[in-house]
């Protein structure tokens, strides 16, 4: 499928398993979401694929040879750009209670066992996309409120240094600056809502 860079609007998955079909499935049941599905055939092909854009989600098979999907989620919780990631673990086992266990104690957000429930899986891989957005729509509004406040440091500084350098006949230069400042301090309010 598309390895695509992740855009605003839309979120990548990352389908990881070493089998075909089980690739495939993951295709299927998720292609109605319209959101751009990487595969990687192993835990090392994930973690280069985690290295090359951001995710979502990341629907991992516990067992695959070499890096197994243990492996491969304490890899990428280690990563600072790739910890905060969401990771449903699947497995075609579900007689061992202690592969649940170990895939949450890795770091996993949700454990399904193979074979799932279509309904189920996408409804829970809606859940992280929501999630993910809204997220997105945080750092947005953060990095906004970051760059006001940059501007008014930087204004205040202005103002200290003007009134270190002249006298108070200057006063309409600094009601500007002010003024402007209290601008800048409506316009962060309304964007919190308040």
């Amino acid at each position: 499928m598309s390895t695509e860079v992740m855009t605003d609007n839309r979120a990548s998955i990352l389908l990881v398993d070493d089998m075909e079909d089980n690739l495939m499935a993951l295709e299927a049941v998720l292609g109605s979401l319209n959101e751009p599905l990487v595969r990687a055939r192993s835990g090392e092909e994930a973690m280069k694929a985690l290295l090359r854009q951001r995710f979502a989600v990341i629907l991992l098979d516990v067992r695959m040879p070499g890096m197994d999907g243990f492996e491969t989620a304490s890899n990428i919780k280690r990563l600072d750009q790739t910890k905060d990631v969401p990771i449903i673990f699947l497995t075609g086992t579900d007689n061992d209670a202690g592969y649940a266990f170990r895939g949450y104690a890795t770091g996993a957000a949700d454990y399904l066992t193979k074979p799932f429930d279509p309904w189920v899986l996408r409804a829970k891989v809606t859940v992280f996309l929501e999630l993910h957005r809204k997220n997105q729509q945080l750092e947005k509004i953060l990095a906004r409120e970051q760059q006001q406040f940059d501007e008014l440091a930087a204004r205040l500084s202005a103002i200290e240094t003007h009134m270190a350098a002249s006298s108070l006949k200057d006063v309409l230069e600094l009601r500007h600056h002010v003024t402007h400042m209290e601008e800048l301090v409506r316009e962060m309010r309304r964007g919190r809502g308040a």
